[in-house]
C-alpha cells in the first residue's frame, strides 16, 4: 500500500458516518498494521493468500495479540492483579467490579474480550446463601447491562453449565428480559448432569434472544479437557490459553482449480493447499511469539492468567458444500451435499483427509493441542460471496431437521475447536419447548458437537455464530450502530442471505419418519 492509498483509506474511515469514535479508532489501527510488511511466506503461499484460496480472515499484517484469548478469571479473582492494582475480591459486589475492570484490559482480534469467563463457576464462591435470589438478580442485572454498554461487540461471550446453578438460571432470566446483544452465551450440556428444566430455561431464552447455543460437553472434554470454553462464535479453546490465529482454506476454490478425478483431488490437490495454509498459520504464530513477543510482556501472561503452553492455532475450512457439488458434477454425478448419500460420503472423506494432514503437521507454540493446530469449521465472514460457511449445507437448501442433523453430524467429531450448523425453526415450537430439548439431546447422541437454533420471529438474527438485533441492521445504513459487529452483520445480510435459511417445523418421528437403515 502506498502513502496515497493509505491516506485515502484513512480519510474514508475518519469520515464514515456509520462508525462510532471507538470503531473509527479500531479501523485506523488495523489500517496502520496493514501498512507493515507481512510475515515471510513462500511464493506459492503468498499467491494462494492473494487469490483468497487460503485466507487470514483479515487479522492484519503484523499479529501483535492472540486472536482469541481466554484468561483464567477464576485465578485472577483468587489472586488479584498487580498490574491492575486489584486485591482479591471478598464479596459479590467486589467480584463484579473486579471483572468489569479486567475485561477492559483483555486483548483480542476485535479489540474487546471474546471470553468473559464461565459466569456460574467464577462467581460461585461469592454467591453465598445469605444472598437472596432477588438480590442476586438485581446485582447481576446491573452487571449484565454494563457488559453490553461497555463492550459493544457481539463476539463477547460467556459460558454456563453443564451443572445447574442459581447464577445460570438468573443469567438466562436476565437475558430474556434485557434482550441485549452482549454477551453471547453457550450452555454446556452433559446428558448425565444437565437437567431438562435447565435446558427448558435455555430453550425459552433462545425463543426470545437466539441465545444460548449448546455444546456437547462430554465430547468437548474428550478433546480439550474439563477447562475449556466456547468463545466468540463457535470457537472452543482451553481456559488460560487460546488461539494464536484462525486462518482458513477455501475448499470451493481448491475444487475449481483441480483437474482430475475425485481420488486425485483428495490425494494430490487437497494436500498441496492444506500445506500452504499450514505455512501461513506457522508464519503468523512465529511473528506473534518471536517478534511481537506478546507472551513476554502482556500482563495476562506475566501474572499467569494465560500460559503459552495452553495455546494452539485454529485450522479453518469453508466452502465444503460447493467443493463436493463441483466434484460430483465433474464426475457426472447428480447428488448434492446434504441431500445425497454419495455426496455426503465424499464430504466426510474430504474432512477426514484434512484432519489427518493437520494432525500430522507440527506447529510451533501449539502445546495446547500437543504441538498441532485445532481443526475448525469456520462460520463465515461478511465478504463471503457464493460460498458456504464451514461444513454447512447452503442457506435455503437445508433438508428437514432429522436429515439435516444426520448429514452434518459426522463432521463434528473432527473439529475440536468448533463446528457450526444453524437450524432455523418455525415459531410453533414455542408451544412445545420440550421438543427442542429432545432434539438437542438427540443431536448430541448423533455426534454433533455444537447445536444452534433460532426462531424466524424473534428480534435477533444469528449471522455466522454471533447475534445482532434485526432493528440494528435495518437502521445501520442511516444511523450506524453502537455494536461494531453490526457492521459485519449488515454485510452478511446483503451478501450471504442469512435471513433466507430454510425454516424447519418441529415434527414428531411418526410425522416425519426416518428411513430404515
Amino acid at each position: 500500500m502506498n502513502m496515497e492509498e493509505f491516506r485515502s483509506r484513512a480519510r474514508d474511515i475518519v469520515n464514515d458516518p456509520t462508525l462510532t469514535f471507538h470503531q473509527r479508532k479500531h479501523y485506523l489501527a488495523w489500517l496502520a498494521e496493514n501498512a507493515l510488511e507481512y510475515p515471510s511466506l513462500s511464493t506459492a503461499a503468498a499467491e494462494a493468500l492473494n487469490k483468497q484460496i487460503i485466507c487470514d480472515l483479515f487479522e492484519g499484517s503484523a499479529p501483535y495479540r492472540g486472536r482469541y484469548i481466554l484468561p483464567d478469571y477464576g485465578k485472577a479473582l483468587r489472586n488479584g492483579s498487580a498490574h491492575l492494582e486489584l486485591d482479591p475480591p471478598t464479596d459479590l459486589d467486589e467480584a463484579l467490579n473486579f471483572l468489569l475492570i479486567m475485561y477492559t484490559q483483555v486483548p483480542s482480534i476485535t479489540g474487546y474480550p471474546v471470553y468473559l469467563g464461565d459466569f456460574d463457576k467464577i462467581l460461585a464462591p461469592y454467591v453465598t446463601d445469605d444472598i437472596s435470589d432477588e438480590e442476586l438478580y438485581r446485582k447481576l442485572r446491573l452487571f449484565y447491562r454494563a457488559l453490553d454498554r461497555m463492550l459493544p461487540d457481539a463476539f463477547v461471550h460467556t459460558d454456563l453449565g453443564p451443572h445447574d446453578s442459581r447464577v445460570a438460571r438468573t443469567v438466562l432470566r436476565i437475558d430474556r428480559e434485557l434482550l441485549q446483544v452482549v454477551p453471547n452465551i453457550t450452555l454446556k450440556v452433559d446428558p448425565e448432569i444437565t437437567p431438562d428444566d435447565l435446558l427448558l430455561e435455555a430453550v425459552a431464552t433462545v425463543f426470545e434472544t437466539g441465545k444460548p447455543h449448546f455444546v456437547n460437553h462430554p465430547l468437548m472434554v474428550r478433546d480439550l479437557g474439563e477447562d475449556y470454553a466456547a468463545v466468540s462464535c463457535y470457537n472452543s479453546l482451553k481456559i488460560g490459553g487460546g488461539s494464536h490465529t484462525l486462518n482458513r482454506l477455501n475448499l470451493k476454490e481448491v475444487a475449481l482449480l483441480h483437474q482430475g478425478d475425485i481420488d486425485s483431488f483428495v490425494e494430490e490437490t487437497l494436500p498441496h493447499y492444506v500445506e500452504l495454509l499450514a505455512e501461513l498459520i506457522e508464519a503468523r504464530i512465529r511473528y506473534l511469539v518471536e517478534e511481537a513477543q506478546f507472551f513476554e510482556h502482556d500482563f495476562l501472561a506475566v501474572e499467569g492468567l494465560i500460559e503459552l503452553d495452553k495455546f494452539s492455532a485454529m485450522y479453518g475450512v469453508y466452502g465444503l458444500a460447493e467443493a463436493v457439488d463441483l466434484l460430483m458434477e465433474a464426475a457426472g454425478k447428480a447428488g448434492k451435499y446434504g441431500h445425497d448419500e454419495e455426496a455426503n460420503e465424499l464430504s466426510y472423506r474430504i474432512t477426514r483427509k484434512i484432519a489427518d494432514l493437520v494432525a500430522e503437521r507440527p506447529m510451533p507454540y501449539c502445546e495446547g493441542n500437543n504441538g498441532r493446530a485445532f481443526m475448525h469449521s469456520q462460520s463465515g465472514i461478511d465478504s463471503d460471496l457464493e460460498v458456504t460457511a464451514g461444513t454447512r449445507v447452503p442457506i435455503g437448501e437445508e433438508p428437514e431437521m432429522f436429515d439435516h442433523i444426520r448429514a452434518v453430524a459426522p463432521h463434528h467429531d473432527l473439529f475440536q475447536s468448533g463446528v457450526s450448523d444453524i437450524f432455523h425453526v418455525e415459531d410453533t415450537v414455542r408451544r412445545n419447548p420440550t421438543a427442542m430439548v429432545d432434539i438437542i439431546r438427540g443431536a448430541f447422541r448423533e455426534g454433533m458437537r455444537d447445536f444452534t437454533f433460532n426462531l424466524a420471529t424473534n428480534g435477533f438474527i444469528r449471522i455466522t455464530g454471533y447475534l445482532v438485533r434485526k432493528c440494528d441492521v435495518e437502521q445501520f445504513d442511516e444511523m450506524g450502530a453502537r455494536h461494531g459487529s453490526t457492521t459485519f452483520a449488515a454485510g452478511s445480510v446483503k451478501n450471504s442471505h442469512v435471513t433466507e435459511r430454510y425454516v424447519k417445523r418441529v415434527l414428531s418421528r411418526e410425522s416425519s419418519p426416518r428411513a430404515p437403515q
